[in-house]
């Protein structure tokens, strides 16, 4: 057993938005590790989810506060400080600008993550997300520890346009300064893990966005009325594909519900109300507001279909795997699919809970297919969550006991 090794994970988010940091949490506490989570709170809605998950955990928790509410001077300095490294950043480039700057620019916390995570000791400090492989890494060489990171996306394409190409070249000096020396690495899909290979050398363990089943199988029986698709996520805004879904409503000519929950960007929704408006008048939008992480499997239960739309535009798209499929599979929900090759090789592994599209025209017939054939939607529910059990799930040895190996392997055990 692990007995007291103490283990320090570390993310530049808030832990209610960053499930794999909280599983990993939750998946070395529970295999006799000392955990010590170091999170940020910056949002009063995200903020709502952390206690409600603090509640419920035996681990300890350091919070790094810059909320405007709670923290004003912290929320004005680590503002300050952030927009100064930006300029410099920029003024001098990414490839120019001192270290010190650059993680700053990428990272608002940077320094307080730092501070916060060698407060206490530790043997090992894992984390990630954008703003928090530095931190990790910075952190451990000032605990003389070693260190594993999490790359949850491909951080150096991750946006697109002129500010995406500015932060992904950013992104790309810290990783080319701290993955080498990184005792592990863990990675969301096969092809992002094959991405970094390619351009950095390293070889990180794939370790999916799986989610824990429920021990009730979901109800798989065909119901009446629409054709119902269910989406969530933590804000509600465009590059989700939504729009390709309402247009494919429009033109397949079926009764239908799109379920979206997620906070609103009010601007963005209206749009979207007046393309259904325009294009698919037998579709319904409706709204749900945001709810905490641990209940998004169960709430997901009962619909016909969830959308996964990733679109192509740029890399980290087109090679993630992203937490809404798994849960719509723990759900025994299938799932509709863009053609990414990330979505297409997942897509033969799944068989019937998969329907994988390529265009509008190609979607609209999905969803006639759907909407047309009461027994195929039973089958798919079932093949959803037969997939899930058979393999797609958070304690199967490739996810869960990955991380547990990998962890293991960086503490030389």
């Amino acid at each position: 057993m692990p007995g007291a090794v103490r283990i320090c994970i570390v993310t530049a988010g808030h832990l209610s938005n960053c499930p794999r940091m909280l599983k990993a949490a939750d998946a070395l506490h529970g295999d006799g590790y000392r955990v010590r989570v170091v999170s940020v709170n910056h949002t009063a809605w995200a903020a709502e989810a952390d206690r409600a998950i603090r509640a419920t955990r035996a681990w300890a928790w350091t919070i790094v506060d810059y909320a405007r509410a709670t923290a004003r001077i912290a929320q004005a300095l680590t503002g300050a400080r952030h927009r100064a490294a930006m300029m410099a950043a920029r003024r001098l480039g990414p490839a120019r600008v001192p270290m010190a700057v650059a993680v700053r620019a990428s990272s608002r916390a940077h320094t307080e993550l730092v501070r916060a995570a060698t407060g206490e000791p530790a043997d090992l400090v894992y984390g990630g997300s954008t703003g928090a492989l530095a931190a990790v890494a910075e952190s451990a060489l000032r605990l003389g520890v070693p260190y594993g990171l999490d790359l949850e996306d491909f951080h150096s394409a991750e946006q697109e346009g002129p500010a995406g190409a500015f932060a992904g070249a950013l992104m790309e000096r810290i990783e080319r300064r701290v993955l080498p020396t990184a005792k592990f690495l863990t990675a969301s899909s096969p092809l992002i893990s094959q991405g970094y290979a390619d351009k950095y050398g390293v070889r990180p363990v794939t370790i999916h966005n799986t989610f824990s089943l429920e021990p009730d199988a979901p109800d798989s029986r065909a119901h009446d009325g629409p054709l119902r698709v269910y989406w969530f996520s933590q804000t509600l805004g465009p590059t989700r594909g939504l729009e390709v879904l309402v247009r494919a409503f429009g033109r397949a000519d079926v009764p239908g519900e799109l379920h979206l929950r997620a906070r609103i960007v009010p601007s963005y929704f209206e749009r979207l109300l007046r393309l259904q408006r325009e294009t698919a008048p037998a579709l319904t939008l409706v709204p749900h507001e945001p709810e905490p992480p641990a209940a998004m499997v169960r709430l997901a239960r009962g619909f016909d279909a969830g959308w996964s739309g990733e679109e192509l535009s740029f890399p980290n798209r087109a090679w993630c795997l992203g937490n809404k499929i798994f849960t719509y599979l723990a759900a025994g929900v299938p799932v509709i699919l863009s053609r990414t090759p990330a979505h297409a090789a997942l897509a033969r592994d799944l068989g019937e809970a998969a329907c994988i599209f390529d265009g509008v025209e190609d979607l609209a017939q999905v969803l006639r297919d759907l909407a047309a054939d009461p027994a195929r939607r039973c089958r798919a529910r079932r093949a959803a969550r037969g997939a899930a059990e058979r393999r797609w799930h958070w304690e199967h040895p490739a996810d869960r006991g990955a991380l547990l190996a990998a962890v293991a392997g960086g503490l030389g055990r």
